[in-house]
């Protein structure tokens, strides 16, 4: 693993990163630590135990730190909210503890100037009064649990970070898997202007999206900008899977190394829907000795990809795209 320079934000179409640990010496002294030796161009983070209801106060003198630090580099930053957070659960006091950890992750990201935080969409737990599925009763309290919150958002201004949807693999009674259910999800929380998505390559894959397929990544966000609507995708989890298309498993695998491959990340790079929006990486950094040399294999090959893309001009492209150089193979 070598140090790479950081390099600010701006001056690339679509910054790549990795989600950073934070433990030891806090979201500066670990997190931006970590992204130097991985040479990261962005960072998710973690505030609070991502599997427990825990919500515990910033420490300010660390969160300026970090806020100027990222500004300094042109690191744009993003929080991953804790993954026990589901609205659709049929438990008033999950619903309740959800509520919580949302709230506390969203004023975090405030705190240190992260521009998203990230949720997963849920399932609905349980079972119809009548039998059946409680989907439509799940999908009410996403709207009852979560739109007081986007409420809240608002209070803190023009720099709130957006609450990005992400969905999920497909396990169980999920929410939103398939990217086309995101227009429900969406409507139910009104199309708040803070409202906005995480899209999981891993993800989309298990759900029955076949991002490998010549093309595939091109109809898949079509389908993103449809459902949701165009400039919601705000943030990327660059991740390759260890199962086949539509397995609903959820396990992540280095670029390049899974059934996804790494050819179809150079597509996505050209697709205009993908304009100025960031990657992180949450591959597996343990079968690499757990140190970052993992993450930055994977960043440097989505770099690679990156330079090599063509960005294809299309009507209604959100933002100015760059030329690049003609596309290549880009495996590893």
């Amino acid at each position: 693993m070598t140090t790479a320079p950081l390099q600010p934000a701006c001056a690339v179409r679509n910054p790549i990163g990795a989600h950073v640990p934070v433990a030891g010496r806090g979201l500066a002294g670990t997190g931006l630590a970590y992204a130097g030796r991985v040479g990261a161009e962005t960072v998710q983070v973690f505030v609070a135990n991502p599997r427990g209801w825990a919500t515990p106060p910033g420490n300010p003198a660390q969160d300026e730190e970090f806020r100027a630090a990222c500004a300094d580099r042109g690191i744009p930053a993003w929080v991953h909210a804790p993954y026990l957070i589901n609205f659709g659960s049929d438990n008033p006091a999950t619903r309740e503890r959800s509520a919580d950890s949302l709230r506390h992750s969203l004023r975090r990201g405030h705190a240190i100037g992260a521009l998203g935080v990230v949720l997963h969409t849920g399932s609905a737990v349980g079972t119809a009064p009548g039998g059946g599925s409680r989907r439509a009763e799940a999908m009410a309290q996403v709207r009852t649990d979560v739109r007081p919150l986007l409420e809240e958002l608002d209070g803190l201004g023009d720099d709130a970070p957006w609450l990005l949807l992400e969905p999920t693999a497909g396990q169980g009674s999920s929410l939103c898997s398939r990217l086309e259910e995101l227009a429900e999800y969406v409507e139910a929380l009104d199309h708040h202007p803070k409202v906005g998505v995480c899209l999981d390559t891993c993800h989309a894959f298990a759900a029955g999206h076949d991002l490998a397929e010549p093309g595939g990544v091109t109809a898949a966000l079509d389908a993103l900008a449809a459902a949701a609507g165009p400039g919601r995708l705000r943030l990327i989890h660059a991740n390759d899977s260890e199962d086949v298309v539509g397995a609903r498993k959820d396990r992540h695998a280095n670029i390049g190394a899974g059934m996804i491959g790494a050819e179809p990340f150079r597509e996505l790079f050209e697709h205009p829907e993908t304009a100025g929006v960031p990657l992180v990486v949450e591959t597996p950094d343990r079968k690499h000795g757990g140190d970052g040399t993992g993450h930055a294999m994977d960043i440097a090959v989505l770099k690679e990809l990156r330079d090599r893309a063509t960005v294809r001009a299309r009507g209604g492209g959100r933002r100015p795209e760059a030329a690049r150089k003609p596309a290549g193979a880009g495996q590893p």
